[in-house]
């Protein structure tokens, strides 16, 4: 079928992959709801070798490795050199909690070229109430630096919420501190835990802000660290608003971690496969778009119709649907899927109105 001026030509950047549900924290605004158990029917390192040949078949996305916690998989790393064998850039998403010296040494051999680490306050005792774990913040920083020892790059990650915005400076400096080469801030999408966090979740105005302040602080520390707000499609907006293009301090070239080709990628760049092997359009958006233990990745990324949908602008309803930044933009879908159950109505946290919407004065 022909690429029309409504659709997406897909282009498979990034595939997130929650190698095991188990984690060893139990942290609030958890996707996953995760706990510290076996869960049944998690993919055999074979199936993981096999999907690996089926991501090839469709192109060299960087791969993420995530979970719950990977590294309490014990083949983490066998699965890791595979991927890096095969040709993909491999990086890992992790609590860091667990991160000894002799691990940071395994994943540097893979080699994991970036590590991404949650941390959402810049306090222990903050950091260890939300991650439901006394002592996680201090052996999450010890992570991070025997990591930094064995040469892996340091992503922070922080979930966004009314809790922690007041401290964003705070983060960004300690990110700064820690030697991290990128700091992205998540804005929450209540799902699994994080449905109990509706109550703290930013309203459209502070979403706004905190996107402009990204905006800010990317141009006053240029090419220190990196910031990529996630889960914010409406930052593209923003930066277009603002006369703002990666070059003039969103440094990054198309496939490395340092870049930002659209808001919502979903079904168009990026893809969730989760502990047992469904594939999703992230791993916020809760529908999914086949299995691979039914049908092999290429297909299903080629071929669902979920993916068709996400890819296809002129089925976005409401005022997404009417925005002149819908190509580069295009709303949280998981976002609007959680609101309203349809994966195509309106993001409901983005305050700008479409110039045709607007009330002539």
């Amino acid at each position: 079928m022909p690429i029309t001026q409504y659709q997406i030509e897909p282009k498979l950047q990034l595939v997130a992959w929650e190698i095991t549900r188990r984690c060893n924290l139990f942290c609030d605004h958890c996707r996953a709801a995760a706990e510290d158990i076996a869960y049944e029917g998690e993919l055999s390192t074979e199936e993981c070798f096999g999907i690996i040949d089926s991501i090839l078949d469709i192109g060299k996305p960087m791969l993420i490795l995530t979970g719950g916690e990977p590294l309490l998989r014990p083949d983490i790393f066998e699965i890791g050199k595979y991927a890096s064998g095969k040709g993909l850039r491999v990086v890992l998403g992790t609590n860091g909690t667990v991160i000894t010296r002799e691990i940071a040494e395994k994943l540097a051999e893979i080699p994991v070229t970036r590590i991404g680490v949650s941390l959402d306050f810049p306090t222990a005792e903050l950091q260890d109430t939300f991650r439901g774990k006394s002592g996680a913040f201090e052996s999450a920083i010890e992570g991070i630096k025997k990591a930094r020892r064995a040469g892996i790059d340091i992503q922070i990650n922080s979930t966004i919420t009314k809790m922690n915005a007041p401290y964003l400076d705070d983060l960004l400096n300690f990110s700064l501190e820690l030697g991290a080469v990128a700091f992205h801030p998540f804005m929450l999408v209540p799902t699994g835990r994080g449905k109990a966090l509706a109550d703290v979740e930013l309203p459209p105005e502070e979403y706004e802000r905190i996107l402009n302040w990204v905006c800010d602080k990317q141009l006053k520390v240029g090419d220190r660290i990196f910031l990529k707000p996630t889960d914010a499609p409406h930052y593209m907006r923003i930066l277009k608003q603002r006369g703002m293009t990666q070059a003039s301090g969103h440094g990054g070239h198309p496939g490395t971690a340092n870049t930002i080709t659209r808001g919502c990628l979903a079904g168009t760049g990026f893809c969730f496969i989760s502990h047992v092997g469904r594939v999703q359009g992230c791993g916020y958006l809760d529908v999914e778009a086949g299995n691979v233990k039914e049908e092999s990745f290429a297909k299903i990324w080629s071929d669902s119709p979920l993916f068709r949908q996400l890819r296809d602008l002129s089925l976005i309803e409401g005022k997404c649907g009417a925005c002149e930044y819908k190509r580069i933009c295009g709303g949280c879908r998981a976002r609007a899927y959680e609101s309203t159950g349809n994966y195509l109505a309106a993001e409901p946290y983005c305050m700008y109105q479409p110039s045709g919407l607007r009330c002539e004065a």
